[in-house]
């Protein structure tokens, strides 16, 4: 099957989720006025995981060694401090972009090249961040709840954010994309996205033990995220769902109900997604 044909599939396979989520719902939260839309790219973006990107992802942790697997994930991550760094520093939170910008050092001199997070074994943590946390920073709305195909949950503001992203790390460091051979480039952007997906499957199956309702689990999740890395709050990579383990020693009918609303002002695998 050619490319022509998988992406004509993939293109009527949105179009039918898309249609199908369409239905306005009764009592519709107000950060999320296309929740019909939305609900129709999340069952596609669910199907698409279940099918491909799950099952890799899965294979990989299973035959890959977790020292392997670690080393990767901390390259990968290393890298990404750069940006992260410099979205701190156009944030104007400099303690930040220097606490970032040690990290990066740090890591790639005494952690061999990423290798080894060093650095948040010596306490120093990982502070994610991204264009679109720049944009919230400088007084940009986050506008309406948004999914996105493949991408997953974002908003407005996050989805234009994407954009800045791209540019700042295909062109402003130098990363996967400046690497000449073809076959290596696109070999390490799909080890990217595997070791993305393989970071994510315990936060998947924490949605699929506890929420009723996935969709708006996820969505509260994502907001409640985004929110707290604009004011500046400490967030985490294990951040990005609500815990309720504590909840489940307490209560455990209470556990598996859906969040009401953000308790505090996460996501793009990408959501990963």
């Amino acid at each position: 099957m050619n490319k022509k044909a998988i992406s004509r599939i993939a293109t009527v396979a949105a179009a039918g989720a898309l249609l199908a989520g369409c239905a306005a719902p009764q009592n519709p939260d107000p950060r999320d006025p296309w929740e019909g839309m939305n609900r129709g790219i999340y069952k596609f973006n669910d199907t698409v995981d279940r099918a491909v990107f799950k099952p890799v992802a899965q294979a990989y942790t299973y035959v890959t060694p977790e020292p392997v697997r670690s080393c990767v994930h901390n390259i990968f991550s290393n890298v990404g401090d750069l940006w992260s760094g410099a979205n701190s520093f156009l944030q104007g939170r400099g303690h930040d972009f220097v606490n970032t910008l040690g990290r990066f050092l740090f890591n790639t001199t005494m952690g061999v090249g990423g290798c080894f997070d060093v650095a948040s074994a010596n306490g120093a943590r990982r502070i994610p961040n991204d264009f679109g946390t720049t944009l919230g920073v400088w007084g940009f709305g986050q506008g309406p709840y948004l999914v996105l195909p493949f991408f997953g949950s974002s908003t407005v503001r996050d989805g234009a954010g994407l954009i800045g992203d791209y540019a700042g790390t295909t062109y402003g460091y130098m990363g996967v994309d400046a690497i000449d051979n073809v076959r290596l480039r696109n070999s390490l952007w799909g080890l990217r996205i595997v070791d993305t997906r393989a970071s994510l499957l315990d936060a998947t199956d924490t949605v699929d033990r506890v929420a009723l309702d996935p969709y708006s689990f996820v969505r509260d999740a994502y907001l409640q995220r985004r929110a707290a890395m604009v004011l500046g709050h400490k967030v985490d990579d294990e951040s990005s769902l609500p815990n309720y383990e504590d909840d489940e020693g307490e209560d455990a009918a209470a556990a598996p109900a859906a969040p009401a609303a953000p308790a505090a002002a996460p996501a793009p695998q990408p959501a990963a997604q």
